[in-house]
């Protein structure tokens, strides 16, 4: 059986939805910091018929802004599952000629919007290993040629490592458009979209920008993949949820970006999201609310999204037909080593439901 490739497939736009109004700076620093607890709910079964069905599920990485506060609870007729990996906690099962495969997990996390404070104490610390890491290229990330030119064409005349991060980040905030049309978070090529001089994409192509600009110019830089859980306090483009806390997240996966400035360690970014909101709004770059919100998103983020991992061109556990991928913010299966359409839950198929826990 021939294997698909899901990168070929054309996009799906994202529906339109109402927006709160403008939240004024005041408000956000009364509502940082506040606990939020999500029961989540992911259901799955494999559509594919055959005889060897195989899955892997991206699970929580724990740290001081999301915590998983309950066990992973399974309902699953596989033969055997168990956690695979744990540099990128993965949930991985095997189904062996199974008529209808599935399998259930839910968990309770507790999560914290994340503030960072900029500290220029230890600006000279010497960057250990699992930071020099994130300098280097990947198959969609290089960091010579026009990501170079670019970068350094972006941070011209500028000294320290937070300038020239901060000119990056407004720069693709405020250049990159959001194409809904792009199928799930996009595969982030960075050089592709260089140059092609469109500058569009999704969330994984417009935060993948930020991260290869930054990684030219000596700025370490990783993606972090997740799902939206809740209602944002900004805006329905960012997370969104019905009066009693639920939120259908089938299809919210959602793509972060940090880079790591000395003296301070990993800084969150989302210029994505700055694009997200231009678009579902009808938004200019200079209007109130875009400024607020691109304001924000520099060194901080609105905890109603939780993140998996930093995974981008790695090889999945037990490897899988397709490797490495690209990165893993979805489900990933194998029917007889033909790859299931993750992108689309209803072919896949997976259910994905979150409910806030009120206090």
């Amino acid at each position: 059986m021939q294997r698909r490739d899901f990168l070929k497939f054309s996009g799906v736009a994202a529906a339109a939805s109402t927006v709160p109004s403008v939240i004024m700076a005041s408000e956000i620093q009364q509502s940082e910091c506040k606990k939020r607890i999500f029961d989540i709910s992911l259901r799955h079964s494999i559509k594919e018929q055959g005889k060897e069905h195989k899955f892997w599920l991206p699970l929580l990485t724990s740290n001081k802004y999301q915590q998983l506060i309950s066990d992973y609870k399974v309902k699953t007729n596989a033969k055997n599952y168990y956690i695979s990996d744990l540099a990128i906690p993965t949930l991985y099962a095997e189904f062996d000629d199974v008529g209808s495969p599935y399998i259930d997990v839910s968990f309770r996390v507790a999560t914290v919007d994340r503030s960072v404070k900029i500290s220029y104490k230890n600006g000279d610390e010497k960057l250990l290993d699992d930071v020099l890491y994130y300098l280097k290229p990947t198959t969609q990330i290089p960091n010579d040629g026009i990501v170079k030119q670019k970068a350094d064409e972006i941070t011209k005349g500028l000294k320290t490592d937070l300038d020239k991060a901060r000119a990056i980040y407004t720069w693709v905030a405020n250049t990159m458009q959001r194409d809904n049309s792009i199928m799930g978070c996009g595969i982030g090529d960075v050089k592709a979209i260089l140059e092609s001089g469109k500058l569009v994409g999704k969330c994984t192509d417009i935060n993948s920008v930020f991260v290869g600009l930054c990684r030219a110019v000596g700025i370490p830089a990783r993606e972090l993949f997740g799902i939206r859980v809740g209602q944002s306090r900004f805006s329905n483009e960012m997370g969104k949820a019905d009066e009693n806390g639920v939120a259908k997240i089938s299809q919210a996966q959602h793509c972060r970006a940090e880079f790591y400035l000395k003296g301070t360690g990993w800084v969150p970014v989302d210029p994505a999201d700055v694009a997200k909101v231009r678009l579902g709004e009808n938004l200019t770059n200079d209007s109130e609310k875009l400024t607020i919100i691109r304001d924000y998103l520099f060194g901080n983020w609105e905890m109603c999204w939780i993140g998996f991992n930093y995974g981008r061109d790695f090889v999945l556990k037990p490897e899988p037909e397709q490797s490495p991928i690209n990165n893993f913010g979805y489900p990933y299966a194998e029917t007889d080593g033909n790859v299931a359409n993750y992108y689309s839950p209803k072919d896949f198929s997976y259910e994905y439901e979150a409910v806030e826990i009120k206090a």
